[in-house]
Parts: structure tokens; sequence; C-alpha cells
């Protein structure tokens, strides 16, 4: 049996309007390579006709393999699912929107061959996305490679190279709650990086809301820092110290001036203060606690239905 040199990962999630498209873009880039290749194709539990359009390209080239959940597993999970059955020299994960242009893959290649394990495709220009996407997008790097002791590339996504070596790393890696760029980037090895400018998508619509991408940033931080936590004993002790030296003041007025009656406002505030703090605090434990409760549960990351 031929050897595969690349295996190309590409997760669906009610993606069929971009199917097309990707296929049209892809395959010749891979074709252009003269290497051996394979393309995984994850069915994340797609509720539209994803699957049979995948199954048409199939007929159409044998190198398809697709993988159908039983149900919608997430993004992180049809990652995970892709490198564990890949069995290329160097796998590539990549979206289906076309927003990070397959032709990079030339370049990528000619850096792995030079040496470099994994190989970052860094958007230099992502002016196709919104304002705010950017700036959040920004922020959550710059929160992050503060607070983690993984730095995180910047501007960096899923779509990168990584050799054989790499992904028998990262497949070692047993946790459920999966935040797989931190993973790839707590992993190490020689790293190269090609840059390029974002496009538009090619059909279909982002399944990543903004609430998502919320969760998406709280799940990053709290796999990788438990800063969050010290930043709560921390601010329990700043408040203890204050409320210490709030009562030595009053007591030291009260002897010296005689009793003074303080204010309602006063008082309200500092216990909506003090019980906002506590519950920020019990959430940020609750963060921490609820992925410890899943994680003890060991179920699997994903379930496959079938292998076409």
């Amino acid at each position: 049996m031929e050897k595969i040199e690349i295996s190309v990962v590409i997760p669906f999630y009610n993606e069929a309007d971009a199917i097309d498209a990707i296929f049209k873009a892809i395959i010749p880039v891979l074709k252009r390579t003269k290497l051996s290749f394979e393309v995984l194709c994850i069915n994340d539990g797609s509720k539209d006709d994803t699957a049979e359009r995948l199954i048409v390209y199939k007929e159409k080239y044998p190198q398809l393999k697709i993988i159908n959940f039983s149900r919608n597993f997430g993004k992180d999970a049809a990652l995970s699912a892709g490198l564990d059955l890949s069995v290329g020299k160097c796998v590539i994960p990549i979206d289906c929107d076309l927003q990070d242009p397959p032709e990079l893959i030339l370049e990528m290649l000619k850096k792995w061959k030079n040496g470099a394990e994994v190989v970052l495709a860094k958007r230099f220009d992502r002016s196709c996305d919104t304002i705010i996407k950017r700036t959040t997008a920004k922020l959550f790097y710059k929160i992050y490679n503060y607070l983690s002791d993984i730095e995180l590339p910047e501007n960096v996504g899923d779509f990168r190279l990584l050799d054989r070596k790499v992904v028998d790393v990262i497949k070692t890696f047993s946790e459920r709650n999966r935040f797989m760029k931190g993973l790839l980037a707590f992993s190490g090895f020689r790293t190269g990086t090609v840059e390029y400018q974002r496009q538009k998508r090619s059909g279909g619509k982002s399944k990543w809301s903004y609430w998502k991408l919320w969760n998406y940033a709280i799940e990053g931080i709290t796999s990788f820092s438990i800063v969050p936590l010290k930043v709560s004993t921390y601010l329990g002790i700043i408040m203890t110290l204050f409320s210490f030296i709030r009562g030595f003041w009053i007591l030291f007025r009260t002897v010296i001036f005689g009793i003074d009656v303080q204010g309602y406002a006063s008082l309200i505030t500092a216990i909506l203060f003090l019980g906002g703090v506590q519950l920020i605090s019990l959430g940020i434990i609750g963060e921490y606690l609820g992925r410890v409760y899943i994680e003890s549960k060991q179920r699997p990351l994903y379930i496959i239905r079938e292998i076409i």
C-alpha cells in the first residue's frame, strides 16, 4: 500500500453550500504537490445534506474519507478525530469556508521539507472580518498570553501543518475539554510561519456567534491558566485588609469624636460590592470545578457513527 504523505483534515457542520468550492480549490493544489494524499472529511453531526454531498465527491475522488459523527461534538472534537484517524507523514487541518487559501499548502510543504515540524499560517490582514471580531480577537490574545505560561501565536487559527511526530504527541493528550490552539502551542517543536491575507467565506454562514466565541475564550483561558483562581484569592486578601483598616478607622473615630451614624447609601454599596466579588469568585471556582467534573467522567471525546 502506498504510504500517504499528506493528510488534510476538514471539519464540516451544516456546510453544504461550501462543499463545491472547497473541493474545487483544494484537490488541484494537492495534486500539484505530486505527493500521495488523503482528505478526511469530518461530518460533525450536520443536519443539512452535507453528508450526501460529501458522498458525491467521494465517488469522484477516492482519496476522500468521510467520518460521520453520531451528533454534533464541536470543532475541536472534529479536529481531534481527524488527527486520530490520519495516517499521513504530515497533517494539515483547514476550514471548509476558504477563508484560509489552500494554495498556502505548497509553501507549508516547502518549510516542512526544510526541517520545520510545525508550520503556522498567520493572518497579516483580517480586513474581511468585522471590527468587533478583530478587536475582540486581539484582546483575547493579549489577555491569554498575559495569563498563560504557554504563548499562543497571535492571528493563527487551525490552519497549519503538523509533522507526524507532532500529531503523535497530540494524540496522547487525554483531556475532554479541548482548546486545540492551546494544545498545539503546548506541544512545541520547531516552528515555521507563512503569512497570508484572510479571505471572505466562499459560502454558508459562520457557526460562531459572539456568545460561542466568548465561551470558547473562557475555555481557552481556564484550560491553560490558574491565574483567575489566584486573582480571586488576592482580591479576597485585599478586601479583608481593607475591611480591617476601615474597622480600625471607625473604632478610632468613634473613640475620639463619638458615635457617627453612617448613611444607608454607603452601607448598601459596600454590601453589593462585596456580594459581587463573592459571586464572581464562586463563578471562577465553578468554571474550574465543572471542568474537573467533566474530566472525571472520562466520556469519549466524539462518537463515530460510520466511516465511508
